[in-house]
């Protein structure tokens, strides 16, 4: 798009996050396309019906989310930018705002990293566990800290990196269609029995927005560090998703750390490979380490952003 809405929107986010007061009194549009796909997955997703049934089910689903966002995204945007013409624009940038994380993400993992430097370890097992989806209450101080340094390497594309991309790409409709197929993977994208089939759009979907994304990040992670290519290039495929493990086998070459390995989700231990050779004893230090790559990276996203204006 040819006015500064993708550099609008990431200075918001910077200087605001979602405000607190702002997220008390109207929610988060996320939530608005979690109840709707909690609401699907409870009537639709039926035992008794046939894996095909609830694929196919799912599919319809994952169609009616992106109906919904789509459309009135498109209709908004165009009737900014006809209605108010050169204004336009700071209300797309706007509206696009809450889409970006940086400043959430930063803020979540640097208070892990803050328990963690206060010796508070169930503190900082009950922080990492804001941001993800492992089991936390027997992590001890180097799983903690690595949990924290992956979710934050993953986030940098889901969070940021993607968002930015799709808003370059297609503007407000391309960067809330994202965020609604991103919500739905989080929410129905599993492995699990219950899941597998009605999932299974909401997963490859995700898997097909998050692709340049996350092999930009893992790009932005290296530079930012200036290291970690050896390692991406040797374990980013160690990971069952065929995109996180691409910013975490950054974010471990460039941090000289190993991360993931056998983890535990709902009581069940699974024995993920590890990605990187360095240490394994993670620490506070290391997620301070971790968030300067990731301003950096953030950086170099900004610099990408401005760099598409010029170009248009």
């Amino acid at each position: 798009m040819a006015e500064p809405i993708a550099l609008t929107a990431l200075a918001l986010d910077a200087a605001l996050g979602w405000p607190r007061p702002l997220y008390r009194r109207i929610g988060h549009p996320v939530g608005v396309f979690a109840r709707i796909i909690d609401r699907c997955e409870a009537g639709l997703n039926q035992p008794r019906r046939s894996f095909a049934m609830r694929r196919a089910l799912g599919i319809l689903t994952l169609i009616l989310l992106l109906i919904v966002v789509i459309g009135p995204a498109w209709a908004i945007q165009y009737w900014l930018l006809a209605t108010l013409g050169s204004w336009g624009w700071i209300g797309v940038a706007i509206l696009a705002w809450p889409a970006l994380a940086q400043r959430s993400l930063f803020d979540h993992v640097r208070a892990v990293g803050d328990q963690l430097d206060r010796g508070d370890l169930p503190a900082a097992r009950g922080a990492v566990g804001a941001i993800v989806g492992r089991d936390t209450g027997a992590l001890d101080q180097p799983g903690v800290a690595r949990a924290a340094i992956e979710s934050l390497a993953e986030s940098l594309c889901d969070g940021v990196a993607a968002p930015l991309f799709w808003l370059l790409l297609l503007g407000l409709p391309g960067v809330w269609a994202y965020k609604a197929v991103n919500t739905a993977d989080s929410l129905i994208g599993h492995r699990e029995t219950r899941w597998r089939a009605f999932g299974w759009a909401a997963a490859r979907s995700d898997d097909l927005a998050n692709w340049i994304p996350a092999r930009l990040s893992s790009a932005l992670i290296c530079l930012a560090g200036r290291g970690g290519w050896r390692i991406l290039r040797r374990d980013a495929r160690n990971h069952a998703s065929p995109n996180a493990g691409w910013p975490e086998a950054a974010m471990a070459g460039a941090l000289g750390l190993r991360l993931a390995g056998p983890v535990a989700y709902d009581a069940v231990m699974h024995d993920k490979p590890w990605i990187g050779d360095g240490r394994c004893d993670a620490n506070g230090d290391d997620i301070d380490r971790a968030l300067t790559l990731y301003l950096r990276a953030c950086l170099l996203l900004w610099l990408i952003a401005g760099g598409a204006i010029w170009l248009r």
